[in-house]
């Protein structure tokens, strides 16, 4: 096998055990209120506390990648968020609690940079698409069956054992990568000469020293902010499906079983759609030329994403309501190929700050989600009230994209 995909593997085991750890508090949510006396607002804090230092970490640590290289950056990464999984379990309030989840943030803050970074030196550009998807597609397979998962492993243990069964598996995958993982295909023994000549095709090597970012003309740059607030809408619905959606199906009158496992299905679907969406940009690139391949999927998918959630809201079955929800968080991670491969076209050797600006303000929005959608269930007295504010702000989003232009670099 290719050393390349075995490089797409490892990053897809890191994406699988993001999600395995961080969907984990949504569905043991019933147990830990109970346990820790919380209150549907102190819970929503504690969601909201993982996406805030999440946000002031990203771009740091994605600079940090582009400086030092995404070997070292994600075994810390990784071994970081690790620890904090194990601590969630050992709990004792609500400040306990809020804090840990807040340390937990800034563990795995930088992970989704780093890798845009690692693919950026280990695939042609013509293929990053697919490999961005690909690689999200790990990501969400594990967060769609971490529900069935969790439900299923809390009949033989509490949910503090839980966190501290999920929290161990990142150790050893970092203890692999460090061991076997370079930073690019020339410093790795086991590629060949073809590898390498297919890895670098088209990709343009600088290998001068990199030089002081400039963070204001970075962030000023249209491409960016429309990326950015694109982005927030998009990661403001996914933080909805991984937080307060086992708590709004629930509401609707299926049993706390029944949301947590259908909870689930919008990851579950978008493992399809991660690989489709990624698979769809590239082809749309060549055919089409990169800017339209990239806008079609992004803004389409937002488009879709926005209809099926409203849909959803004025459903009378909460089943079907569940299944419009999963189509919509399914079409809103069809995009995610052409996000992140815009990064890393307009970023170059920037890709790690490029997508860790993205990245943060996506987990802003994902900072107000848990909040945001306790606030209006609350003020609205309906579970529907969070889907229409979810539907329109992808709607939002989709129209972002109009501005988006990957041909044009941030820098040289």
């Amino acid at each position: 096998m290719p050393v390349r995909r075995k490089v797409l593997a490892m990053t897809m085991a890191l994406a699988a055990i993001t999600y395995l750890d961080r969907v984990a508090i949504g569905v043991t949510r019933p147990y830990i209120a109970r346990d820790l006396d919380l209150t549907p607002t102190q819970m929503g804090y504690v969601f909201s506390a993982f996406y805030l230092s999440y946000a002031l970490f990203e771009i740091p640590t994605g600079w940090w990648g582009d400086k030092v290289g995404p070997r070292k950056v994600l075994t810390r990464v990784v071994c970081w968020w690790s620890v904090f999984t194990v601590l969630t379990g050992f709990s004792f309030s609500y400040w306990s609690l809020l804090g840990i989840r807040f340390l937990f943030g800034a563990g795995e803050a930088g992970a989704w940079p780093n890798v845009a970074r690692t693919f950026s030196r280990w695939f042609p550009r013509r293929d990053r698409g697919t490999v961005q998807g690909t690689f999200f597609m790990g990501a969400h397979l594990a967060g769609g069956l971490t529900p069935l998962l969790a439900t299923a492993l809390l009949a033989y243990m509490d949910w503090r054992t839980l966190f501290g069964v999920f929290g161990s598996v990142g150790f050893l995958w970092a203890l692999v990568w460090y061991r076997w993982f370079r930073d690019t295909p020339a410093e790795h023994p086991a590629v060949s000469a073809d590898e390498r000549a297919f890895i670098e095709d088209g990709i343009v090597v600088d290998l001068r020293p990199l030089e002081k970012t400039q963070w204001k003309s970075l962030l000023a740059n249209r491409t960016v902010v429309c990326l950015c607030l694109m982005y927030f809408t998009q990661t403001f619905g996914n933080a909805f499906y991984v937080t307060w959606l086992p708590t709004t199906l629930a509401s609707r009158g299926l049993s706390v079983r029944t949301a947590a496992i259908l909870s689930g299905l919008p990851l579950t679907l978008s493992v399809v759609a991660d690989l489709a969406g990624g698979f769809t940009t590239d082809v749309t690139a060549r055919r089409l030329g990169l800017r339209l391949g990239r806008i079609i999927v992004g803004a389409g998918a937002l488009t879709a994403a926005g209809l099926f959630t409203i849909a959803a809201a004025v459903a009378d079955s909460p089943v079907v309501a569940a299944v419009l929800i999963a189509l919509g968080g399914a079409a809103s991670n069809f995009l995610l190929g052409a996000a992140w491969s815009t990064c890393i076209d307009i970023g170059r050797r920037r890709a790690g700050a490029v997508s860790g600006a993205m990245n943060t303000s996506g987990q802003v929005g994902a900072i107000f989600s848990p909040i945001l959608i306790a606030f209006v269930a609350q003020r609205f007295a309906s579970p529907n009230a969070s889907l229409y504010l979810t539907g329109v702000l992808f709607l939002m989003g989709a129209v972002c994209w109009l501005w988006v232009d990957p041909t044009k670099p941030v820098s040289d």
